[in-house]
């Protein structure tokens, strides 16, 4: 198939006719779909039915440690949930915290602590002339609402499939004083599906940085969300790595249930050193009474243990495989060789990270939107939904119907295509 950059303006006229004839008729459709975000699919939601079941007026409600779960206790989460939440991060569950029902919420708490109170005795943030954080891009954009809600100045990072470039990580670390922290999506990256190679953690924890109060926030949310029984990527285990390297404190890792069992009614967790839970334990004390135990209890009885959750994840990965299949299929297909775009091929995740050309994302995201396709925010990959390049564009296969899906890829193709040669015919 013949690279577009190489066709000839007459070449390129007569293949912008043809695809505005189809873009018209894709738009007389009437297509409503969403693509803009990572959700489960109502079968998936449905797949933990069970879930609601596991308790009910008649089950025993006391946690190992024989506290009721109805009642005050264990503010930190009970001794069988940390063992859990452990278990998918791979920590020990004394460094765990179980909290709410959202990950996302223990980051905000964490950097809005940070600013007010410092972080292990050290100046609270809000007092300092200037604070950064290091932000690999293309990333999550709801990361970088959270410093940019804060006034923390964002400084971006290039992504690689091994992970951030840390060259450049180590430099920026080591030499200015200001930065205090790096929002990392370790494994099956939001949006490349990219996991970090065990070498780009080792450097990770071999970090010296000019700030004592630096942090790397390491939400690992999609631990266990693989898409191949067979094909799995390995991610090295940072907080042990760390304290090897002497530097005990200087991660915070964060995971959910949140696409395990109900997106809106899992439990989270933060896994730290002792010294960074119990600074966080102070604040709990001041903040909460505890997070719901009874919904601790409930998964715990529904799972058991980390197999009953591996188990459930390949449940979730037969709904989700077809669907991240079909749409590269259509990428392979329709893009392949045409020169116009570029495409990731995750493992896991709930994301596929496209490319188009430079300064042709924005346009293609309208584009599908006219013609009834709701896609993620061209630039909401990175900071200050800013991308430089105009290019990156993230694909969320999860919630369509797999009837919705192939219809959304086939559109979105159509856009890519008529997109790009609009600009190739603009040079």
């Amino acid at each position: 198939m013949k690279a577009y950059q190489d066709l000839s303006r007459e070449e390129l006229l007569a293949l912008q006719a043809q695809l505005v004839k189809e873009y018209e008729k894709a738009k007389e459709r009437g297509l409503k779909l969403d693509m803009s975000r990572g959700k489960p699919s109502i079968a998936q939601l449905e797949m933990a039915g069970g879930f609601l079941d596991v308790l009910n007026s008649d089950s025993p409600m006391k946690a190992e440690d024989g506290i009721d779960v109805r009642n005050y206790g264990d503010m930190d989460g009970i001794p069988e949930a940390k063992k859990l939440m452990g278990d998918i991060m791979g920590v020990p569950a004394e460094n765990v915290i179980v909290c709410g029902n959202a990950s996302l919420s223990i980051m905000y708490d964490t950097v809005s602590r940070s600013v007010t109170h410092g972080v292990l005795g050290s100046t609270p943030w809000c007092k300092l002339d200037s604070v950064k954080f290091l932000c690999p891009v293309p990333g999550y954009d709801r990361h970088f609402a959270i410093t940019q809600r804060f006034g923390i100045e964002m400084i971006n990072v290039p992504m690689t499939p091994q992970g951030p470039d840390m060259d450049m990580v180590e430099e920026l670390v080591s030499g200015d004083e200001s930065i205090k922290g790096i929002w990392c999506v370790p494994k099956y990256s939001n949006p490349q599906g990219y996991t970090y190679s065990a070498e780009t953690v080792r450097r990770f924890a071999g970090l010296r940085p000019a700030a004592k109060d630096f942090r790397i926030y390491w939400d690992n949310a999609y631990a266990v969300h693989h898409l191949y029984a067979d094909r799995q990527d390995e991610l090295p285990e940072i907080l042990s790595l760390c304290a090897e390297a002497g530097n005990p404190d200087m991660v915070y890792e964060f995971c959910s249930t949140s696409k395990i069992t109900y997106a809106g009614a899992g439990i989270s967790a933060v896994a730290s050193s002792k010294a960074n839970l119990d600074e966080m334990r102070k604040c709990l004390t001041i903040q909460t009474i505890g997070s719901d135990k009874v919904n601790q209890l409930r998964h715990v009885r529904y799972f058991k243990d980390i197999n009953g959750i591996n188990a459930h994840m390949m449940k979730h990965a037969e709904w989700l495989r077809p669907k991240f299949e079909a749409v590269l299929e259509v990428l392979d297909r329709e893009l392949g060789g045409l020169g116009i775009g570029e495409w990731t091929r995750p493992n896991g995740g709930y994301f596929i990270s496209f490319d188009a050309m430079e300064n042709c994302a924005k346009a293609i995201v309208a584009k599908c939107k006219e013609a009834g396709m709701v896609l993620t925010g061209a630039g909401a990959t990175y900071p200050y939904g800013k991308d430089p390049r105009d290019s990156n564009i993230r694909i969320a296969p999860s919630f369509p119907t797999p009837e919705d899906m192939a219809m959304a890829a086939d559109l979105f193709v159509l856009c890519v295509k008529l997109v790009s040669v609009e600009k190739l015919l603009a040079q």
